[in-house]
């Protein structure tokens, strides 16, 4: 090619036509550097036919300066994010960007020192350098990969280095990961899961797309189950990427992904160090035989990598809301999962205990195939659940469990087993108030109330990160000891906890408390080796934990998430308790779940107590009919925000007297958001709710594209949005 068009990674510059110099050679889907006046700017070689905008004349192309050293991105990722901004309404750039998200990995092969014991002793002893010579026997790494492992200062081991007891070594960045072994501990599977996964391996060795729902019961091993068709793609020399919703679940994971092939696979989230998304950017750029990456364990952007082979992608707790992206481009990972099979053409199996309403659908009408793992492994049940009606046994003054939570708490810590208590709520409180003056505690940044952490002794905004001391004083009167918490948070039931039990051993499992992979399998391994009695957690312990003396959940709070003006929240509500409830008696001893509510007859409620799920999710569907709400209906939202509330509220209005007037399309507002203000920007919505068969994307681009407003105006546009605030 001697002339190209270029995707530049800048949403503002859009698309760029270049000439290619004599005797460099590049082809669809190089990354390339080009000038831009005196810059340099990267971009991704596409076909010109599939790129709008008008060719530049051949005398004003200037010549791209180099070929970047990383193999072409092949046409299915192309396709895969040209889909991507189609159908998000965001730009190809942006979502481009996902794709490169390793600037290091994009400049070639380059070596790191790593450290390993040479046998000599130092010259003097002390606690911290024996615990090093300990622990670092036959390893070899960084000196904070060392560190890390010897639980050790950095500082330590350079005292070592410079005494000859390290030595470096100098080592390719890109060196091979352990390779994973498809028959290192093959598990044995009960008759229903053995069924299940030859169906599903046979989907990967027919090497065609294939979205498979796979609706097991909580503690029917879907884990191990799946395993096997990510066995069988290691076989056959192909990559799997495996999603999963939370970090704090990594740990646990790694663990029965090493049992079962011997390694822990490659990794990829926002954690990592930039050498670690390095390696493994450009491992999973090749191919298995050639060294590169089997199976990738990430969060939702592990989806726009450049695979070399894939053959397999598995979506696991696939209706989880934390697949949905709230910023940028906002997509849902388990959407983008199935197209990205679809392009790839392989299988991609979506595991929950509680799918999606969105993806039942698609396996009633024939779209998914479904496979069901309707009981538990090994001999264990489903635990009992009781509603504990609120209005009738309600706590006593100042405390939030009720009689009845309370005596069984006690009843399984003498029995030597453990009980966990879920409230969807960080912190100690919600809100923080003055009772001499009424002064209430609010975010400068956000229309939102400061919430209460004692074990920190701050407040904090949970929208925009902003945190100060907690006062001693009212700011606003100057009294001393007048600051009142009202209602609970998982801070103030564990307080609550240890002051009727003052003996019982209570963890804290939140966003805050296990905020990296580490701290979650300290949290893991105290809990299974039997060193906690009461865990009091947030969504984040509702899924993917086993914990075999677990037998007793207690919700604290069922009717909280049916709150505000969430229009998935009966289906939200539904899902988060019964995968909490799937912790209980999920080994040989029966589980209990208690359910704390003073709407009883709330018919997500009602569906909770009599284990009815398929009527919960049909008399869902069927409102959701009547609303012509997903999955018969589509939504979108339009937000418009500005520094300046005048400006913000004038700019929506103004988008708002320009929608059009489409039968199949109804546009609500605008209105103020129920988060009026976010980060210091003023917020407005606009509901969009749309038949199946209209040309949603079109109509708001259409429709949008033609504005002209100020710039400090930002316009949001959220196609199946998941967040109403």
């Amino acid at each position: 090619m001697r002339r190209i068009r270029l995707l530049v990674l800048n949403a503002a510059l859009g698309v760029l036509d270049y000439r290619v110099p004599d005797g460099m050679a590049v082809e669809h889907g190089s990354v390339v550097v080009a000038p831009l006046g005196p810059r340099q700017v990267t971009g991704i070689v596409w076909e010109e036919e599939r790129l709008p905008g008008e060719s530049v004349p051949e005398a004003k192309l200037r010549p791209i300066l180099s070929v970047l050293p990383v193999r072409p991105l092949h046409a299915q990722l192309r396709r895969l994010i040209e889909w991507t901004a189609d159908y998000y309404c965001a730009s190809m750039s942006s979502v481009a960007r996902m794709v490169l998200a390793s600037g290091g990995a994009l400049k070639g092969g380059v070596t790191v020192t790593e450290y390993r014991l040479t046998g000599t002793q130092p010259d003097r002893m002390t606690p911290q350098r024996k615990q090093a010579l300990e622990k670092l026997v036959d390893r070899q790494g960084t000196i904070r990969e060392l560190a890390a492992i010897a639980g050790v200062s950095d500082g330590v081991l350079r005292g070592l280095v410079s005494q000859g007891v390290l030595e470096p070594e100098e080592v390719d960045a890109d060196r091979p990961y352990p390779r994973a072994q498809p028959d290192h501990a093959e598990p044995v599977l009960s008759p229903q899961q053995a069924e299940v996964a030859d169906e599903l391996v046979r989907a990967v060795e027919a090497e065609d797309f294939a979205p498979i729902l796979l609706d097991g019961v909580t503690g029917s091993g879907k884990t191990e189950t799946y395993f096997e068709p990510v066995a069988a793609a290691i076989r056959a020399g192909r990559q799997v990427l495996v999603l999963l919703p939370e970090i704090a679940l990594t740990e646990n994971f790694l663990r029965r992904f090493e049992d079962r092939f011997g390694v822990v696979p490659v990794l990829w989230h926002s954690s990592l160090k930039s050498s670690e998304r390095r390696r493994a950017w450009r491992a999973i750029a090749r191919a298995p035989e050639e060294g590169g990456a089997q199976v990738v364990v990430g969060a939702r952007s592990a989806l726009f990598l450049p695979y070399a082979n894939l053959g397999l992608i598995v979506v696991d707790e696939a209706h989880e809301i934390s697949f949905k992206q709230d910023d940028g481009v906002r997509y849902n990972a388990r959407d983008v999962a199935v197209m990205r099979g679809h392009f790839e053409r392989i299988p991609v199996v979506l595991a929950s205990a509680t799918p999606a309403l969105e993806s039942l659908h698609m396996a009633e009408t024939g779209t998914y195939r479904k496979l069901d793992l309707p009981s538990r492994f090994g001999g264990a049940t489903l635990p009992t659940i009781r509603l504990l009606d609120l209005t009738e046994e309600p706590p006593e003054r100042g405390r939030w469990l009720a009689p009845t939570l309370a005596h069984e708490l006690f009843a399984r810590m003498e029995r030597g087993e453990q009980t966990l208590l879920f409230l969807n709520r960080r912190g100690y409180a919600p809100l923080t108030l003055c009772r001499n003056c009424g002064y209430r505690f609010q975010c400068k940044q956000c229309s939102a109330w400061l919430v209460e952490h004692r074990f920190s002794h701050r407040l904090a905004c949970h929208h925009c990160g902003h945190e100060e001391p907690t006062p001693e004083a009212c700011p606003e009167c100057g009294e001393k000891d007048s600051l009142v918490p009202c209602g609970p948070g998982v801070e103030r039931v564990a307080d609550e906890v240890r002051e009727i039990a003052p003996e019982a051993r209570i963890a804290v499992a939140t966003s805050d408390t296990l905020n990296t992979p580490a701290r979650a399998a300290e949290f893991v391994a105290m809990a299974e080796s039997g060193a906690i009695d009461v865990i009091v957690g947030t969504q984040l312990v509702t899924k993917g934990f086993h914990f075999p003396d677990l037998t007793l959940v207690g919700v604290v709070d069922a009717d909280l998430g049916l709150e505000g003006g969430d229009l998935r929240a009966a289906e939200r509500v539904y899902q988060q308790i019964a995968q909490v409830a799937g912790r209980a008696g999920r080994a040989s001893k029966p589980g209990e779940v208690l359910i704390q509510t003073r709407h009883p007859e709330a018919p997500v409620i009602a569906a909770l107590a009599e284990g009815d799920r398929d009527a919960f999710y049909a008399a869902e569907l069927e409102a959701r009919r009547h609303a012509n709400a997903p999955p018969f209906g589509r939504w979108a939202a339009i937000i418009v925000s500005s520094e300046d509330e005048k400006e913000a509220r004038l700019a929506a209005a103004r988008i708002g007297d320009a929608r059009p007037r489409l039968d199949d399309i109804m546009i609500l507002g605008p209105a103020p958001a129920p988060l009026a203000q976010l980060r210091g920007r003023y917020r407005y919505r606009l509901l969009i709710n749309a038949k199946r068969t209209a040309a949603l994307q079109d109509a708001i681009r259409d429709w949008l594209g033609p504005l002209e407003l100020p710039r400090g105006v930002r316009v949001g546009i959220d196609i199946d949005p998941y967040s109403f605030v």
